[in-house]
């Protein structure tokens, strides 16, 4: 009897040795996030630089802002330099003007002068005059205009001076590009800072990534779109989510040797990423399993 009993024990135990080695994940990985470095985009002091690690942030949300005045004041330099030569500019504008008056009203009388020609009431000599007084007044507004080519590119070169300065002090408000939590903080409010040094790095946490790899013959049964099973550690027991692969790699690589074990890392696998709405429970690196629905 007590044979029989150690024969049905080994039995129970074979078996289920057998069910664990087959339920088995079909992929395993972290979860990852789509990271963003937010950097300066202009040297100055960082006057008001309300970010905290942790922090929510809406899109287009204004999280900080750098000292302007030294670009304030060159743009108001710049101003007062465009009134004065543009009150250089106006008198030369108010000659063309009065030339321009004077060419109408001779081609006016040119105009008249031709028709009493056709009707023989008019001489060539009264023609001829007025041709030459025409043609003085368009060589005096040429003149004229020639004087002012200087002045009005001077006005055109300072109106782009602006226009830099005006790119420079809107670039001076930093402004958060997605929506997402605060993971680094790099820099503090009064702080020096310059072009290209990184304030602060954010992430969408609402949909994160699994990372998983898969061998060759299991990529045959997955596509882009489709519905898998993923699973993570919660207390004693597996907490399950939904999950939809978003990417397929192209190319095998090594297994990564935090993935598996020494005797797998020869095996060519290829990524797979999951997409999954965050309930709040995931986290950036915390591992999880993927099993492909039947």
């Amino acid at each position: 009897m007590k044979i029989i009993k150690q024969i049905a024990f080994l039995v129970i135990l074979t078996l289920s040795i057998s069910c664990i080695n087959n339920d088995k994940a079909d992929g395993y990985g972290n979860f990852e996030a789509i990271e963003i470095t937010v950097s300066a985009e202009n040297n100055g002091k960082l006057t008001l630089f309300s970010v905290e690690e942790g922090q929510t942030l809406k899109k287009d949300e204004n999280v900080g802002f750098i000292d302007t005045i030294p670009l304030a004041l060159k743009k108001e330099q710049l101003l007062v330099s465009k009134n004065i030569i543009s009150s250089k500019s106006s008198g030369v504008l108010s000659q063309i003007s009065v030339l321009k008056a004077q060419l109408k009203t001779a081609k006016i009388s040119q105009t008249r002068i031709q028709n009493l020609i056709k009707e023989n009431a008019g001489t060539q000599q009264q023609l001829d005059a007025i041709n030459g007084q025409v043609d003085v007044i368009n060589q005096q507004i040429r003149s004229v205009e020639i004087q002012n080519a200087p002045v009005v590119n001077e006005l055109k070169s300072i109106d782009v001076q602006i226009s830099q300065l005006e790119d420079q002090l809107q670039k001076s408000i930093i402004k958060n590009p997605i929506d997402g939590t605060v993971l680094v903080k790099y820099a503090e409010p009064n702080e020096i800072t310059s072009f290209g040094k990184p304030l602060y790095k954010i992430a969408d946490l609402s949909t994160m990534q699994l990372k998983v790899y898969i061998s060759e013959n299991q990529l045959a049964a997955i596509k882009i779109g489709q519905k898998v099973t993923v699973k993570i550690d919660s207390n004693k027991d597996l907490k399950n989510y939904e999950g939809s692969i978003s990417w397929i790699s192209s190319e095998a690589e090594f297994t990564p040797k935090i993935i598996q074990t020494k005797e797998e890392r020869v095996n060519l696998v290829y990524a797979v990423k999951i997409n999954v709405i965050n309930d709040g429970s995931l986290k950036i690196g915390m591992p999880a399993e993927m099993w492909i629905s039947e």
